[in-house]
């Protein structure tokens, strides 16, 4: 038995919530928490949300305990770009590209 959480369109770049996500895969909740906490990065917050939804998913809808979930998956996809300009020198302009991403985030109970 699973659960899982999915945030879309989180404005952070997918390769930088990756670095985040590969520390906490695999991981039980406790552990997945502490680490976050303790990340200095921005990513950390949107992460936070998606990792406590999922565990609030397997409480309520699947009565897991929480004692016992870990991390069984989390991949962050890229979502959808939004492309800006930004005026440069002799009339011309430079793309700026910011990235969203697909956060996921699947529970599961050790055995």
């Amino acid at each position: 038995m699973e659960a899982k959480a999915i945030a879309k369109s989180v404005r952070i770049s997918p390769r930088k919530g990756r670095l985040v996500a590969d520390l906490i895969r695999g991981k039980s909740i406790g552990t997945a928490l502490a680490i976050l906490y303790n990340v200095e990065s921005t990513v950390k917050e949107s992460i936070l949300k998606v990792v406590n939804s999922a565990v609030a998913n397997a409480e309520n809808n699947h009565d897991m305990d929480v004692e016992k979930l870990y991390i069984k998956e989390i991949y962050i996809n890229p979502g959808a770009t939004l492309k800006r300009f930004r005026a440069r020198a002799k009339g011309s302009g430079n793309r700026i590209l910011k990235r969203t991403s697909h956060i996921t985030v699947v529970v599961a109970e050790k055995l």
